[in-house]
C-alpha cells in the first residue's frame, strides 16, 4: 500500500509520517519534495516544482519502482494543492494496480500560520523565511482544497488529534 500524507505546510504531514514509521519500521518513508530537488541539479530552480511535468511523473515512476521493489509500504508526505496535480499522480500509481490510501490533513488557517511561523528547518535564517514565506503562501488555498478532495479520502484534524491518535486512523483504514 501507498499511505499518502496530503494537507497544508504546517499540517503536520511529516510528524504523521515519522508516527506511521515508528510503528511500521518496513515501510519506506518517500519525500517527492527530493525528485524536485534532483530535478533542480539539472535546471534552473524556478517558482515550484510540482509545476513541471517531468517531477510529477518522475514522483510516479519512482514510487512504483519503491514500492515494487523494497517495501509493501510506502508512507509518503506531500502536499497536492492542485487538483489536477493530485488526480494525475494519484491516479498514475492507482492506473499501475497500487492500493493508494489518500489522507488529508485537515487545520485551521490560523493554527497553520501559527506553525509555520514557529518552524525552524534550516540554520540558514534567509533559507528559514523563504520557505515560510512559500508555505504560507499556500495556506487559505489549502484549507478550502480540504472540501475538493476525492471520494474515499481520509479526511483527519490534525489541529484536534495528536500525532499517536492521526497514525491510530490511518492504520485503522489502512488494515480495513
Amino acid at each position: 500500500m501507498i499511505i499518502w500524507i496530503n494537507g497544508a505546510f504546517g499540517a503536520g504531514k511529516t510528524t504523521l509520517a515519522e508516527e506511521l514509521h515508528r510503528r511500521l519500521p518496513e515501510a519506506v518513508m518517500y519525500n517527492p519534495e527530493d525528485v524536485g530537488l534532483m530535478l533542480w541539479k539539472w535546471m534552473r530552480p524556478a517558482g515550484d516544482f510540482q509545476h513541471l511535468p517531468s517531477w510529477r511523473e518522475l514522483v510516479v515512476a519512482t514510487a512504483l519502482s519503491l514500492r515494487r521493489h523494497h517495501s509493501e509500504t510506502l508512507i509518503v508526505p506531500m502536499s497536492l494543492i492542485r487538483d489536477a496535480y493530485r488526480a494525475e499522480i494519484l491516479g498514475g500509481l492507482a492506473d499501475a494496480g497500487e492500493e493508494v490510501l489518500h489522507v488529508f490533513l485537515e487545520a485551521d488557517a490560523d493554527v497553520l500560520r501559527e506553525r509555520l511561523n514557529a518552524r525552524v528547518t534550516h540554520p540558514d535564517k534567509e533559507w528559514d523565511q523563504a520557505a515560510r514565506e512559500f508555505g504560507m503562501t499556500g495556506v487559505d488555498e489549502m484549507v478550502a482544497a480540504a472540501a475538493r478532495q476525492p471520494v474515499g479520502t481520509l479526511m483527519l484534524r490534525s489541529d484536534k488529534l495528536t500525532p499517536a491518535e492521526l497514525a491510530d486512523e490511518v492504520l485503522a483504514r489502512s488494515q480495513g
